[in-house]
């Protein structure tokens, strides 16, 4: 049985005729939960993790610092992971020396906390220093993972704490107050920076988000008082922490993290099947969203939007693909490399156009463009890809391809840098990665092969089994041994009046 939870909010005008409309879709297994995110009822965006895995980006812990890396100018710090979390000296932050020393005051009094507002802001860390002379081997330090163990490596830290809500970002030994570079009213950026500046606390900074344009003191006084909330009772947990390594701030259920940074009136439904996630999304949208709280309905027949998807081959593997087809025929091959990731766009079998080779190449990169913007949300591929496009001559049509590529990745939430086509007809881009890949570690490597390809011809198994026999016999001195081997090679073994079988026994002198 699903319930939904109706979030469009007919009072909003500005809304009313938005083209695309997004769907938020959460299944909740006994073992694991799926999130999908549909916009005009195409997936876009896929998460699936097992139900007592958590999402650490956000997560705040007491560390100790283990190792110092003078040669990367970095340590590790040990935070209960399975491998030690990286911590670079550019990611203390300019006030480290000012909240390492509000941590020792927090630490020295375990009954009494000293309040933020009374610490001394000491000068900024110097940007051309060294973490030797900044750290010293078990000191202990608040930090904030920024980037998920990936595959080899453990999580990535930054000392520059921060707590994010809808409107407001929170940053504590910060005194400054930043408006996103999006809102581009003048006015606006100066009404809310004055706004800001007058109700937050001192020792604290705040970011003011793009969703924060237009909004009244009273919604955005709200927020910032449950941020400070939540600092203070992080602080409360650093103080009485018993031992270290100690989690002293867990985010947001990964289904209301995603909720904070993508709502807006032009999702129609959430999907949820299991009552706790859905009365926890409910209290979580009547916070944020107030009005569109009178507008939720309840069903009992709603079934999954992104089952018909057609990135999705099957249920249980929806990402492992590496062929995808999105237009008449042409098709998206992707591979991953440890360095990066590789994209080949092919034409296939579609037919040519009539305008000519290079109308049908630039129809066929204009799509591939589209649905590659659509798989690195999906798949949430991070790091360097590298793109083949379809060879262009015009270079009218290469500016109309990298036009294209920029416009449709104006929706993806990570960083990205894209570099026009290079003289070989590829494109560059680079794109933030907190967590890995959908497609990592779905498959298993073949135990024949290991993962080549290829394996030995099978006319030569019979001298790696002749190898086998001379290693009893001559270095073992076994004379007397059974053979199991398979009916085929059995009988290509027994083969002739003078057998195989028979000349190993001849050559190694065994018996009958």
């Amino acid at each position: 049985v699903f319930r939904v939870c109706s979030l469009f909010n007919e009072e909003s005008e500005q809304f009313k005729n938005t083209k695309v409309t997004s769907e938020l879709v959460v299944d909740v297994q006994p073992k694991e939960i799926s999130i999908a995110l549909l916009e005009d009822k195409a997936l876009v965006e896929f998460q699936k993790e097992g139900r007592s895995a958590s999402f650490n980006v956000g997560n705040m812990y007491l560390g100790r610092v283990k190792k110092l890396m003078p040669g990367l100018n970095a340590c590790f710090v040990d935070v209960g992971f399975e491998k030690d979390a990286f911590l670079h000296y550019l990611d203390l932050g300019p006030q480290f020396h000012s909240y390492q020393k509000y941590l020792k005051q927090v630490l020295s009094d375990r009954k009494k906390l000293f309040p933020i507002t009374k610490a001394t802001m000491l000068p900024d860390i110097e940007k051309e220093g060294t973490v030797s002379t900044t750290l010293q081997q078990g000191q202990e330090v608040i930090v904030q993972i920024v980037k998920e163990p990936i595959s080899t490596k453990g999580p990535r830290l930054t000392c520059e704490l921060s707590f994010a809500g809808r409107y407001l970002v929170l940053i504590p030994f910060n005194d400054k107050v930043s408006v996103s570079q999006k809102i581009k009213s003048s006015e606006e950026r100066a009404r809310l920076k004055q706004l800001l500046q007058s109700i937050k606390p001192k020792n604290f900074g705040v970011i003011v988000r793009t969703v924060a344009e237009g909004k009244r003191v009273a919604e955005l006084d709200a927020e910032l008082k449950v941020l400070l909330k939540h600092w203070e009772e992080t602080i409360t947990k650093v103080q009485k922490a018993p031992k270290l390594p100690a989690l002293v701030y867990e985010e947001t259920s990964r289904t209301v993290a995603m909720l904070r940074d993508l709502f807006n009136p032009s999702y129609e439904n959430i999907y949820v099947n299991d009552e706790t996630v859905f009365h926890e999304i409910k209290d979580y949208v009547s916070l944020i969203a107030p009005r569109t709280g009178r507008n939720r309905k309840t069903s009992t027949k709603v079934s999954f939007p992104y089952s018909t998807t057609s990135v999705l081959p099957n249920k249980s593997n929806p990402l492992s693909v590496k062929t995808i087809s999105y237009k008449s025929g042409a098709y998206l091959i992707i591979e991953h490399t440890e360095a990066l990731h590789v994209v080949d766009v092919n034409s296939g079998n579609r037919s040519k156009s009539a305008n000519g080779q290079e109308a049908n190449a630039l129809d066929v990169n204009l799509g591939a463009a589209d649905e590659l913007a659509r798989q690195l949300r999906l798949r949430d591929m991070g790091g360097i890809i590298v793109v083949d496009f379809i060879d262009m001559n015009l270079a009218e049509n290469r500016q109309k391809l990298y036009e294209r590529m920029c416009q449709n990745m104006q929706k993806d939430r990570a960083k990205h840098n894209i570099l026009p086509l290079s003289k070989f007809g590829l494109m560059q881009i680079t794109r933030q990665r907190v967590r890995p890949a959908m497609d990592v570690n779905t498959n298993e490597t073949c135990p024949t092969c290991f993962g080549k390809g290829s394996i030995k011809p099978s006319i030569l198994f019979t001298d790696t089994l002749e190898s086998k026999i001379d290693y009893l016999v001559n270095k073992l001195k076994i004379k007397r041994f059974t053979l199991y081997i398979h009916p085929y090679i059995a009988a290509y073994v027994n083969q002739g009046l003078v057998s195989l079988k028979r000349k190993w026994q001849m050559k190694y002198g065994l018996r009958k």
